[in-house]
């Protein structure tokens, strides 16, 4: 596992939701979901609101990660519907000396409760497994975010701790739930 990762083919999708790589046309319309007031309490650090601009950054930094071999990011859709993005699952962090990575995801409004982000999740850990060799991914989280701390429990991830005050977050810093999975709990 060396040089560029390859999106997955075919694409990665079960009978809830499809993977599909972030386009262009996607950064006003489909990133910007990350603007959703419950997202940026969770997952933008920054305290100053979440822009078009931001969005477009995030997406330009999106291949430069794909070209060096660290991360891959999908947005989710419906099956059938690539074009109605439900919001984003991302394996980031890969390691591949230590056979390691770590996954992220967010919904907008309109993309939860329906268990989109725990069929996302488990169809890109699974793949990340059997494709790509790893051994381990790791999941981290906000100790308040319970939706999340759910989804990584039902995906099979294994709470390990609390890693206190982890990371600068709005201004000030933040604790951080850790989760694991190693290929042998699948």
């Amino acid at each position: 596992m060396s040089g560029p990762l390859e999106f997955p083919s075919p694409p990665l999708a079960d009978a809830a939701v499809a993977l599909r790589p972030w386009h262009e046309d996607d950064v006003e319309r489909g990133l910007m979901l990350f603007a959703d007031p419950l997202v940026q309490r969770f997952s933008w650090t920054q305290a100053r609101a979440y822009t078009v601009a931001d969005a477009r950054a995030y997406f330009e930094g999106i291949e430069r990660g794909r070209q060096a071999g660290r991360q891959l990011e999908f947005a989710v859709t419906e099956p059938g519907d690539s074009e109605g993005v439900l919001g984003c699952v991302s394996l980031f962090d890969v390691d591949p000396a230590n056979a390691t990575g770590a996954t992220g995801y967010w919904l907008a409004a309109h993309g939860r409760g329906r268990g989109a982000a725990t069929h996302a999740v488990r169809l890109l850990t699974a793949w990340a497994f059997a494709t790509l060799g790893l051994a381990r991914i790791q999941l981290t989280c906000a100790p308040d975010n319970l939706a999340s701390q759910r989804v990584a429990e039902r995906c099979g991830f294994t709470r390990e701790g609390v890693l206190r005050s982890h990371m600068a977050f709005k201004g000030g810093r933040r604790d951080t739930v850790v989760y694991g999975l190693v290929a042998g709990d699948r």
